[in-house]
């Protein structure tokens, strides 16, 4: 594992295959469940045009000195996409494979500005499935061929070997119980050579398994997974990606969310605002990895 700085600025597919032992329906934790189904994250008002991420803000303009507004929100959400995909090439025609894509916003914007040919997009929970398939209806219906959503878990994708050129995943793994099969199923769906890129936050020091389930409720009550991140990087080297490193981006991320949340009276005193206090105290970091499957 190398550790990074952080950054400075910014397909012909026939039917959706089976999973070689056959698809399994997910098997979702009652906390994620109702979450991402009923509650529906992406209505909460910390979060704005239907992204479900905490943002990458550096590329934002002159933050300093001024109000941050619903599009700073926005742009920074879809920023944090930008700079996953910012870090794989970009031949005309590559297929790439968003794990935990929500609503399919992430998707549509790879399509859109990043020449990919084809985007899969592969969620766990079906009511994401289903709020995809409504978001990007005209998408799908101008050429079917570019889009696809996909219902299965990140550690037992349904989809066939070598199927992909790019994996990538935003703000996700943090909810997955089994990193290492994720891990496993990413080189399986890579085709030699392909890229994989990850971001989200994860715990920085052991410690941190004890100490953030009594700070951040997502941590106590089953939603979210206190996942190491030398185990990650661990997990995504043992499972056969090659050159993985791992940059953290917290100093882009933590304090003008905070800041976001701070200047608006229904948000200030909730609890996602205890993310900068873990940042803060080295509990907690936002991370951007990336590797590649064998070339062989």
């Amino acid at each position: 594992m190398t550790e990074q700085p952080p950054p400075t600025g910014g397909s012909g597919r026939s039917g959706p295959p089976d999973h070689p032992d056959g698809a399994a329906r997910p098997d979702l934790p009652e906390r994620v469940a109702a979450t991402y189904g009923a509650e529906d994250l992406s209505t909460v008002t910390a979060f704005t045009g239907g992204f479900i991420n905490f943002g990458y803000w550096a590329w934002l303009p002159e933050l300093a000195g001024r109000p941050l507004t619903e599009e700073d929100r926005l742009r920074s959400e879809q920023d944090l996409y930008r700079l996953v995909l910012d870090t794989v090439d970009r031949p005309r025609d590559r297929t790439a494979l968003e794990v935990g894509c929500g609503r399919g916003l992430g998707c549509a914007l790879a399509l859109r500005e990043f020449d990919f040919g084809a985007v899969i997009g592969l969620d766990a929970h079906p009511d994401q499935i289903a709020r995809a398939l409504e978001a990007n209806a005209g998408l799908l219906s101008a050429d079917p061929r570019r889009l696809e959503f996909v219902l299965g878990p990140a550690q037992r994708m349904p989809l066939a070997d070598a199927c992909t050129d790019v994996v990538y995943s935003v703000e996700a793994a943090q909810h997955f119980r089994d990193l290492a099969g994720f891990a496993r199923e990413a080189v399986r769906v890579l085709r030699p050579g392909g890229q994989f890129a990850l971001a989200t936050f994860l715990a920085r020091v052991p410690e941190a398994v004890r100490v953030l389930p009594e700070l951040l409720p997502p941590y106590a009550n089953g939603l979210d997974v206190t996942h190491l991140v030398d185990d990650v990087a661990a997990a995504l080297d043992g499972a056969g990606l090659v050159d993985v490193a791992v940059t953290p981006i917290g100093d882009g991320v933590w304090e003008p969310y905070d800041r976001y949340m701070a200047e608006r009276p229904e948000l200030r005193d909730k609890w996602p605002r205890q993310y900068l206090t873990a940042y803060q105290t080295g509990l907690l970091d936002y991370y951007l990895i990336t590797a590649a499957a064998p070339a062989g």
